[in-house]
């Protein structure tokens, strides 16, 4: 049995309120967990305590929310986006720890609840995306060791491990490949079931090395929004809106989704039905290359496996706003992987018709430190 007070727990937590979300004295900082990462949440509270900074704690209880999200109607929905808008205008940073035990716990809600609950908290939720310091993390629970195939004891480590990372010294690593992306137009992806085409050109990019996700390790841009051409096949599984999907492909005309199957002919409807949500569904908000060299395969956790080394995430729906903003807004933001390292088929990503990284390893040699061996 794990025990409650773990140092690295503490270690953790300080580099939560301090480096992450850049709390200080006087700060209001809103954290929402699962009550089971109750021991993460409280040395976060003791920690934002200690700096002088004002504590604020939601839980999140999955079989509660189910109940509630059935409520949902318009005016319910409506006086939600009126209480939260005031309370995230109000906070200075949001720090976010789940704890979820159940991929499926939503599945049995209607699919227009969802979306009309996408559609109407969105507005919300782009306060603190857009304006506000915030940085989510799972916390380790059996479910999470079940899809790692880790013991409960060894999945614990293994967390607190990546979570602990040196985040800047992966800051400083990602430089030379910024530097290269923000002048970069055209890339080419290839890997089995994929040869998709798209630009970059005046977008810039965002490393993430720790401020945002923990664990942490991809830098993003967008797709200039009607410039995506070809198939994209992903190979890992993703969870999204209670229902897991696996080998999705997409086919894209001039940024736009034409074509949407995955690998079990009973979930293609619902797939669609999300490229369905709005009009900015059917287009991409973020294209993202990962790094972290302790995630290597996936798990089931989109926050794990939209990080793993070797791999890029390409995403349909909302683009962020501020920095790499290719205009496209939707209530959708799916991040779907795809693990591009040999021992998954392998593949290549080229910037302006050259060879950046093949096989999931960078070959330029101003790059090279992002490879696994120079970050860990």
């Amino acid at each position: 049995m794990i025990k409650i007070k773990d140092p690295r727990l503490i270690k953790l937590a300080k580099s939560l309120v301090n480096y992450s979300v850049e709390a200080k004295a006087g700060s209001h900082v809103l954290i929402t967990g699962h009550f089971a990462a109750k021991p993460l949440l409280l040395e976060l509270v003791k920690e934002v305590k200690r700096i002088k900074a004002y504590p604020y704690i939601e839980y999140i209880d999955d079989d509660i929310s189910k109940e509630i999200l059935e409520t949902n109607d318009e005016v319910r929905l409506d006086m939600l986006v009126k209480w939260n808008t005031q309370k995230f205008k109000d906070i200075d940073c949001s720090i976010r720890v789940y704890s979820s035990q159940n991929d499926y716990a939503f599945s049995t809600v209607s699919d227009e609840l969802k979306t009309l609950q996408s559609k109407k908290l969105r507005p919300a939720m782009d306060i603190i995306i857009n304006d506000k310091k915030w940085v989510l993390l799972n916390y380790p629970n059996h479910t999470l060791a079940h899809k790692a195939k880790m013991t409960y004891e060894d999945f614990y480590d293994y967390c607190l491990k990546v979570s602990s990372l040196d985040y800047k010294k992966m800051n400083e690593a990602f430089k030379p490949l910024k530097i290269l992306m923000d002048r970069t137009d055209k890339v080419l992806l290839k890997s089995p079931g994929t040869n998709l085409e798209f630009s970059l050109k005046g977008l810039g990019s965002e490393p993430c090395a720790g401020e945002c996700n923990i664990p942490d390790g991809e830098i993003f841009s967008a797709p200039v929004k009607e410039s995506v051409n070809g198939t994209i096949t992903y190979n890992t599984k993703s969870g999204y809106r209670g229902d897991v999907y696996e080998n999705v492909s997409l086919t894209f005309e001039n940024g736009k989704i034409v074509k949407a199957t995955c690998q079990n002919e009973a979930n293609i409807e619902k797939l669609n039905k999300i490229f369905n949500t709005d009009d900015g569904s059917k287009y991409v908000g973020e294209f993202a290359i990962a790094i972290n060299p302790y995630i290597l395969h996936p798990m089931g956790d989109i926050l794990y496996d939209e990080k793993i080394a070797g791999s890029i995430h390409f995403t349909p729906g909302q683009a962020y706003t501020g920095v790499a903003d290719n205009g496209n807004r939707s209530a959708v933001h799916w991040d779907l992987v795809l693990i591009q390292r040999k021992d998954y088929g392998g593949g290549e990503i080229y910037f302006d018709d050259v060879l950046i990284r093949k096989d999931g390893i960078f070959v330029l040699d101003e790059l090279k430190g992002l490879n696994p061996e120079n970050l860990k």
